[in-house]
């Protein structure tokens, strides 16, 4: 596997078509459509970000998964343009398109994701009471959670030719329907293969990431895959009930810590003295090292502002010792930076995020530091909205870079990502105020998301110094392996992803990919690159759609029947 045999992030986002990267040059030529200031885009964002908080709600409370509605914000979008009647043209503009996926996708998450959850677990609990309390926390840690993205997003931390797979899948599907020819037949071809393999019950998206992702990474998320998946027949146990995941991911993400901070100090000192790369072919995010290091300090102070805003609501500081208090505030607000660059971490790498596992994790840390049950209910709710909307964002912000010439012009690359944070920020309102509106009808049905009432049984339950003593142990496992891949291939990070998702056909699957991968590379070379690109666009366009009309329809079913 000589140099990683990874597809290069310069070539992977050259866009290898210069007819397609004319077509963009034509998009970008415009103004960006402006979020806020038309009344048609407000009124589809609207209409589609309340379709998405539905859905996101109705397959989150009755399947106990969540769906990435970005590629159907995309496709809605695309066809609402194809409609014959002027006053659709304007959604034939790209930039557009996007901006309505990205609402779409948010609400869905908001929706979804973090409210279900985070109240489930308080409704399963039985402490009504911290309803409000919870809304609270969650309204204020979404928000912070996709400003805090938007601070980091083309950082050293977080940049913009990262892999962020359903961004660069978003991006494919936009370009290839607007442009058609051999690009959209390979594409639709493609997504065929991804619904069918999907069909069958083969994981096609995890196939696909692992056609473009960083090899090394991916290859010890597959190892994880298969490791969880068949850890009763290899070891006679279920590695997850020992807790032996968590302790990998929290020594991984310690180390992971420990590596950003060296990364960003070595950077900084290289900008500081003014010094360029000669390799014109790197790309240098549009935010400087410095810029992360604030982005991650306002995290970091608003984080705790709304833990304390949501602890006083709540009155959760009369049961606790003022010592106590303050260091459930430290904890519950700190911690959800570190919850954020993990899950962001695994998202941009991988494609998937352990958002639920994470939470658990720290849940298990709070049980061990003595937090009274009504400070854990609110911490592990807190903790739900922290990662979701942030990897999510990303995703939508990835498939806006590709979409606007990969940062080649950067005041309108600027412009647009801040209009695609009004966007998000509206798709996020929209989740709250129909999530708020809803949930009290789902939990009097008893419809309650699975992972709530694994946060409530877990809380209920209690820990033991036998838990400590494995999360220790693996601690020390997680950061040996995270500490030998180094910051680049984050292998401790994902092979602790893996570990917690478990999946044996998805380990096979991503195997799978990689060892295609890397044959085609050997005999096709570098030229294979746009192809596999496209490719592996398709096969998570295919599995998405599938996976989503899939969902909907058992969610129909079991509402009807």
């Amino acid at each position: 596997m000589k140099g990683d045999i990874k597809m290069s992030q310069e070539n992977q986002f050259k866009g290898g078509d210069a007819e397609v990267d004319e077509f963009l040059k034509e998009q970008c030529a415009k103004p960006h459509p402006q979020t806020l200031k038309e009344v048609g885009t407000l009124f589809v964002i609207l209409i589609t970000g309340i379709l998405g908080a539905i859905i996101g709600m109705e397959l989150m409370v009755n399947l106990g998964i969540s769906a990435n509605t970005s590629i159907i914000g995309a496709l809605i979008a695309v066809m609402i343009g194809l409609i014959p009647i002027k006053a659709f043209n304007h959604f034939q503009n790209i930039h557009r398109q996007n901006l309505v996926e990205t609402s779409i996708s948010a609400s869905t998450f908001t929706a979804g994701n973090v409210f279900m959850l985070a109240l489930g677990t308080i409704w399963f609990l039985g402490e009504k009471d911290l309803i409000l309390p919870m809304i609270i926390g969650c309204s204020i840690g979404v928000i912070i959670d996709i400003a805090v993205m938007y601070w980091l997003f083309d950082t050293p931390a977080f940049p913009a030719s990262g892999t962020w797979p359903a961004g660069i899948a978003t991006a494919e599907t936009i370009i290839s329907v607007a442009r058609r020819g051999k690009r959209s037949l390979l594409l639709v071809v493609t997504s065929v293969a991804g619904a069918v393999g999907q069909y069958f019950r083969i994981p096609m998206d995890i196939f696909g990431v692992c056609w473009i992702g960083n090899i090394w990474a991916l290859l010890m998320f597959g190892i994880g895959l298969l490791i969880a998946g068949y850890s009763t027949k290899i070891f006679g146990f279920k590695i997850g009930d020992l807790y032996v995941p968590h302790g990998i991911m929290i020594g991984a993400g310690i180390v992971a810590l420990i590596q950003l901070g060296i990364l960003l100090i070595k950077k900084s000192k290289k900008e500081d003295a003014g010094e360029q790369t000669a390799d014109k072919e790197v790309y240098v995010p549009t935010k400087s090292s410095k810029e992360t290091g604030v982005a991650l300090q306002r995290g970091a102070v608003l984080f705790l502002a709304g833990a304390i805003i949501m602890a006083i609501v709540a009155g959760v500081y009369s049961s606790m010792s003022i010592p106590m208090f303050i260091l459930w505030i430290l904890f519950t607000g700190l911690t959800s930076v570190i919850a954020e660059l993990l899950i962001g971490t695994a998202a941009m790498h991988a494609g998937w995020f352990p958002a639920m596992a994470t939470s658990l994790i720290f849940l298990v840390l709070g049980m061990l530091l003595r937090f009274p049950p009504v400070a854990l209910a609110l911490l592990v709710g807190y903790k739900v909205c922290t990662g979701p909307a942030f990897a999510d964002m990303g995703y939508d912000l990835k498939t806006g870079w590709i979409l606007r010439r990969r940062g080649s012009n950067k005041v309108f690359e600027l412009e647009g990502r801040r209009q695609q944070f009004h966007a998000e920020f509206l798709g996020v309102v929209i989740g709250i105020i129909v999530a708020i509106l809803s949930y009290q009808r789902y939990f009097n049905e008893g419809l309650i998301p699975p992972a709530a009432k694994v946060f409530a049984a877990t809380i209920q339950a209690g820990t033991s110094p036998e838990i400590l003593k494995n999360l220790l142990i693996f601690a020390v496992v997680g950061g040996i392996i995270q500490a030998i891949g180094g910051t680049k291939r984050q292998i401790g990070v994902l092979f602790a992803t893996g570990l917690l998702i478990g999946s044996p056909f998805g380990g096979i699957a991503a195997l799978t990919a990689i060892v295609a991968r890397v044959i085609l590379k050997k005999v096709f070379g570098e030229k294979i690159e746009n192809t596999l690109a496209i490719s592996a666009a398709g096969f998570i366009v295919g599995s998405s759609v599938f996976s989503f009309m899939n969902g909907t329809i058992r969610t129909i079913k079991k509402r009807i029947f």
